[in-house]
């Protein structure tokens, strides 16, 4: 009963993936320009090669950045709840907490927090 109810699933959300792709290709308009083809950078005509490459750094830091950010959405329901809960809820909280610091020290240890 339940693998059939899970095929049932499977088969209506691909019917509908593939119903919307369909539709989106039958009436989504068809024009073409070749300015639509061209690099576009904040409406100024681009000079020389459009394709940069940027440090890894900075990609490194955008990351880092939004693992804290998470952390602090995670701990705002553990701060609700925590009259609630009691004793476990600090122990885990301590624990999550625990393993960022670790995580922040071992990036500032690798340099990744360094803007060079």
């Amino acid at each position: 009963m339940f693998f059939t109810f899970l095929i049932v699933v499977i088969l209506t959300a691909i019917a509908l993936v593939v119903l919307a792709m369909t539709t989106a290709k039958l009436i989504a308009p068809r024009s073409f320009n070749p300015q639509k083809g061209e690099p576009y950078e904040c409406g100024i005509p681009t000079r020389g090669q459009s394709w940069v490459q940027f440090k890894v750094g900075y990609y490194l830091f955008a990351i880092l950045f939004l693992m804290f950010d998470i952390e602090t959405v995670f701990l705002f329901p553990w701060a609700v709840v925590v009259h609630e809960v009691g004793v476990y809820a600090l122990v885990s909280v301590i624990f999550f907490l625990l393993i960022l610091i670790l995580g922040l020290a071992y990036a500032w240890r690798k340099g990744a927090l360094e803007w060079k």
